[in-house]
């Protein structure tokens, strides 16, 4: 079922003559939020349909994708080995803990080689420890990832202007912009500091999916906030002021940032008035 949409009011977006509608896709599964849940069912099709039973995919102590790929497998029968970046740290963290419970084996690389993770050798080594997988990046974000969340422009029924998401690795954001019709726009708001490479990896993403680049995007690089995982006192007190005003808690690290950013452009008279944007809340909140 395609997650809601609804209007949110706020007398600082009134102001500006500019409506905001929410893509509340951290309502699609408790388990598999958002655009976890788009990134990975593509990809849990073709690896069922070629004969894998295993999955191999990547991501950082705290990775919301780790947790989802564990949780995927387990609805799915699928056994499921993440390749955690750094050293092992006991007792493992909740995210992790929960993935071993969704009967994920967790693997570390360290730092240097994580940097490599993608390379043959690294690969190779990693089939030699695990057996045969299939193997789902770093994110989720490869071609049928884009396919997977192509799907979101279609199911807003509104007329909107732009759409906006959090950027991590750009398969979302090049999946939106794939999806798109007419003059619409897909804003991407990077949560990495220096990502100007993203630019690039859309492109790629795109023609993995597609053969050719679609869709009119941009990724806006200023509402990092010091880069992944990094805050600053003015994102925290914009996240707590919105679920005070509005009832709902914004991720500080993907959605708070785009959030933030949405407000900031609309009040320097970014979008002109008449505007309606969608914000893709990609969960978890």
């Amino acid at each position: 079922m395609p997650s809601p949409v609804e209007e949110l009011i706020d007398p600082r977006l009134g102001a500006r003559g500019v409506r905001l509608l929410l893509k509340r896709d951290d309502l699609i599964d408790p388990e598999i939020p958002g655009n976890k849940w788009r990134k990975l069912k593509y990809n849990i099709q073709a690896a069922r349909r070629s004969g894998h039973g295993k999955i191999l995919t990547f991501g950082g102590a705290y990775s919301n994708h780790i947790r989802a790929t564990a949780a995927a497998g387990a609805l799915f029968g699928l056994r499921t080995v993440g390749v955690i970046r750094g050293e092992e740290h006991l007792p493992l963290n909740p995210t992790l803990s929960y993935a071993v419970e969704q009967g994920m084996t967790l693997a570390y690389l360290d730092r240097g080689t994580y940097r490599r993770k993608m390379e043959s050798d690294v690969i190779g080594a990693l089939h030699r420890r695990f057996g045969d997988f299939y193997l789902i990046p770093e994110g989720g974000s490869n071609g049928l990832a884009v396919r997977g969340c192509a799907e979101i422009p279609d199911e807003i029924t509104q007329d909107f202007d732009f759409i906006c998401c959090p950027c991590g690795t750009g398969g979302t954001l090049a999946g939106i912009a794939a999806g798109l019709h007419g003059d619409q726009e897909a804003i991407g708001f990077s949560v990495l500091k220096g990502a100007g490479w993203l630019n690039d990896e859309i492109r790629r993403l795109q023609e993995d999916a597609h053969a050719a680049p679609r869709g009119r995007w941009h990724v806006n690089l200023d509402y990092h906030f010091g880069g992944y995982a990094k805050t600053k006192p003015e994102l925290l007190s914009f996240v707590e002021d919105f679920e005070k005003r509005h009832g709902l808690r914004l991720d500080r690290l993907y959605t708070g940032k785009m959030m933030y950013g949405i407000f900031d452009l609309a009040g320097k008279r970014t979008f002109p008035p008449g505007t309606t944007i969608v914000a893709v809340i990609t969960g978890p909140i």
